[in-house]
């Protein structure tokens, strides 16, 4: 695999990466904030929209995931069908998620929910489709990291597009040029090196039997749940899941903290936004050294210190500390980019890990752990993750005063706990489930 992945297949692969991550910021970031102050949705109604669709969102990656793997299972032009229908379904929702065809209070809520779930379950189903073609290219830790992060380096690239974009040249341009990304993506994807599947390799051998295989494959629903019967996979999601709603609490938030705690002009939020996804891109060629060095969970876990001493220094800046706030935004950017490059490559690990052992003849490949279910429940946990930390830290904003735009004290105090200091009680949580969960196993068992 590591002769066939080079520089363009990794480009090719990684391309869907751009326009995936740059619907991600709107999705995530932006638009909590605009239907607020643009539209007068209160917090806690805000919250309530996005739990329940970010919910619905979890809820079907599972679905997605065996899916998937079925659609492999046929070939992977099966799979690249799935991913040009998805895209279009998520460009139809994003775009009348931004521009909605009522204004009526009442009505907006629940055009909001309906795009909300038309437009993550096409990201979803992109998505996991996506990641699951990576994994299935199988490699030891250095090549199954550098394929992640061709594609989370190509997703940062879209992050800080989508940070600027907005605020230079408006939401039109940024949705006609995400529109283009998504077409370049999947031209990319599907020139990109293809994975060799069991079906794939008996359908060239004998395709009269390939019909049966295909539908064997098909006749095991309880595969949905197969990862659930790996200890390490547990383990790596219970980390995984603490991880997320702690960073997931700060992006839901920023931009509240950079117009009500900062006072920042609005000119100042592609320098925020931007230096924290670039600094994330800038990063990842020197997570990969790191890793190389001390090994994938180790190095997420520095990641995960330095995201929590970032932060307790962001609980100390007060209004019109510009250049403090960039600096803390470039650092965690760096702390980012762990986050992106290294659970992803931890799972494929897993995934590679569960393969049935190789059979005697070289030219046939190991069979299939269930790829799409795995990254199905990773999909579920990142959406759970995005509406636990939306489900729970604008109802406490609201419950606690703070609404848009308010700057006494006392709600500011409540902004600045609810973004700096419960990321960072979340985060050392994480910190202490990777250490004693995935690091201290896995030097046992490489230790016997």
């Amino acid at each position: 695999m590591s002769a066939a992945f080079g520089s363009r297949n990794g480009l090719a692969y990684g391309l869907m990466g751009f326009p995936l991550a740059f619907a991600a910021l709107p999705l995530y970031v932006i638009l909590p904030n605009h239907y607020a102050r643009e539209f007068g949705v209160p917090l806690a109604t805000l919250g309530a929209v996005l739990l329940g669709a970010r919910l619905f969102d979890a809820f079907i990656d599972p679905a997605l995931g065996r899916l998937t793997d079925r659609l492999f299972a046929r070939s992977t032009a099966a799979v690249l069908t799935l991913g040009a229908a998805a895209a279009l379904v998520l460009a139809i929702g994003f775009a009348l998620l931004f521009f909605p065809l009522v204004s009526e209070p009442g009505a907006l809520v629940i055009w909001a929910t309906a795009m909300l779930m038309l437009t993550y379950a096409g990201y979803s189903a992109l998505s996991v489709a996506h990641q699951s073609w990576a994994a299935m290219l199988g490699g030891n830790e250095a090549q199954r990291s550098r394929i992640v992060a061709w594609r989370e380096g190509l997703g940062l690239l879209g992050v800080v597009t989508a940070s600027v974009l907005p605020v230079l040249l408006g939401l039109p341009v940024t949705t006609t040029v995400f529109f283009v990304a998504l077409v370049l993506g999947w031209w990319g994807w599907q020139r990109s090196v293809r994975p060799v599947t069991q079906s794939s390799h008996f359908a060239s051998k004998n395709p009269a039997k390939n019909h049966k295989i295909s539908a064997e494959s098909q006749l095991k629903p309880s595969a949905v749940w197969q990862p659930f019967r790996q200890a390490s996979f547990r383990r790596l999601l219970a980390v995984f899941m603490l991880n997320g709603i702690a960073s997931a609490i700060p992006a839901t938030l920023v931009l509240f903290f950079i117009q009500d705690k900062l006072a920042a002009p609005a000119s100042f939020e592609p320098l925020f936004l931007g230096s924290y996804f670039l600094s994330a891109a800038l990063s990842i060629p020197l997570w990969l050294a790191v890793v190389k060095r001390i090994g994938l969970a180790r190095s997420w876990l520095v990641g995960m210190l330095l995201a929590m001493s970032v932060f307790v220094w962001a609980s100390q800046v007060v209004s019109g500390q510009m250049l403090a706030f960039a600096l803390i935004c470039a650092l965690s950017g760096v702390a980012l980019g762990a986050d992106l490059a290294l659970p992803s490559a931890l799972l494929a690990g897993v995934i590679q890990s569960n393969r049935a052992p190789a059979p005697s003849d070289p030219s046939i490949p190991a069979a299939d752990p269930g790829t799409g279910a795995y990254f199905g429940w990773w999909s579920f946990a990142t959406k759970l993750n995005l509406a636990l930390a939306a489900g729970l830290a604008l109802p406490l904003l609201d419950l606690f005063g703070y609404a848009p735009g308010v700057r006494d004290a006392a709600a500011l105090n409540a902004l600045v706990v609810v973004y700096c200091v419960l990321p960072c009680v979340l985060k050392a949580l994480a910190a202490a489930a990777l250490y004693l969960l995935v690091i201290q196993p896995n030097s046992v068992e490489s230790s016997l």
